[in-house]
């Protein structure tokens, strides 16, 4: 089947790679953001996806909006007859979704009509869910509202980061996508519309919902912790200064001694192996922190070089 690819982010690779070796289909075109400037240099580069294809000779169009003129024409050129959707961070427009003979197979990572949204993985790991998974879907004029043609599940773990969790759906995401393209292609595949009820929302997260409120139980705030990581990194500040914390742990009873008193919301409690942070019930651990202008360290580390002492607050 001649299929374009659209696609951005890391993310969305394996699932380019899994079609680039198929030998059933084939990825004449692929579609994904502008370049854009990243890292500490701020250095215009391309995305994982354009690299890849690059890598692979394949064609990539970097559209502002996937309905300017000149990407249709393109779009058309290649005649698709089916167009796969991971991660791309653009949206269609209805005048294009019936281009591709099979449309836009959308593949999400959530179990649809649950966590519909740019964050679906930061979402369920924030809501304490202990199951998702990834859902492939027809697009269609609303929301990844779309019938489902095939549903991976993956077990949410204690620890799990977004960063963890969307590293192994991405992985299982990319096997079911190619085998609902198979399905298409077979006609073997009948699209499922999505329940009415257990609809859930994740939208886009910005730096500010990042911040960490200490005011929160622990496990809302390790919650909180893990879904924001890596991007776009949990902070809080002492002072004036920002502070990511890249891990966390939640301290029980048991560990704080005697001699220590339980520390209020936010504030710190400095001991020669550990630096921890109250919250509204048990206290939290910094790890692994990252103050502004200096590398990742460990929490303890950081607590000696600066000299940070009980009582401190971070806000």
């Amino acid at each position: 089947m001649r299929v374009v690819f659209a696609g951005t982010p890391e993310p969305a690779v394996g699932s380019l790679q899994a079609l680039i070796d198929s030998d059933r289909h084939e990825v004449v075109g692929v579609i994904s953001r502008p370049d854009a400037a990243a890292g500490r240099g701020r250095k215009v580069s391309r995305s994982p996806v354009a690299q890849l294809a690059d890598e692979n000779g394949i064609p990539v169009i970097t559209p502002r909006r996937l309905g300017d003129p000149e990407a249709v024409d393109q779009l058309e050129q290649w005649a698709p007859e089916c167009a796969p959707v991971v991660a791309y961070g653009g949206l269609v427009p209805a005048s294009l979704l019936d281009l591709p003979t099979h449309g836009w197979v959308n593949l999400h990572f959530s179990l649809l009509p649950a966590w519909r949204g740019a964050a679906p993985v930061q979402a369920a790991i924030a809501a304490g869910d202990e199951m998702t998974g990834a859902t492939t879907f027809r697009i269609e004029a609303g929301l990844d509202t779309g019938p489902v043609f095939g549903v991976v599940t993956e077990r949410i773990r204690p620890t799990d980061t977004a960063g963890d969790l969307l590293e192994r759906l991405a992985e299982t995401g990319a096997g079911l996508l190619v085998s609902t393209i198979d399905g298409l292609e077979d006609g073997a595949l009948i699209a499922v519309p999505q329940p009415t009820d257990g609809i859930s929302t994740a939208p886009k997260i910005t730096i500010d919902d990042a911040r960490i409120r200490w005011d929160l139980p622990a496990h809302l705030v390790d919650r909180h912790i893990r879904a924001m990581t890596p991007a776009p990194g949990p902070w809080t500040t002492l002072g004036d200064l920002r502070v990511k914390v890249a891990q966390c742990s939640i301290v029980k009873d048991s560990v704080v001694s005697d001699s220590e008193e339980r520390p209020a919301a936010g504030e710190l409690l400095v001991t020669k192996r550990a630096l921890m942070v109250g919250t509204q019930t048990d206290p939290i651990r910094l790890d692994v922190v990252q103050p502004q202008g200096k590398k990742a360290m460990a929490g303890a580390d950081w607590a000696r070089g600066a000299r940070l002492t009980n009582g401190q607050a971070l806000s």
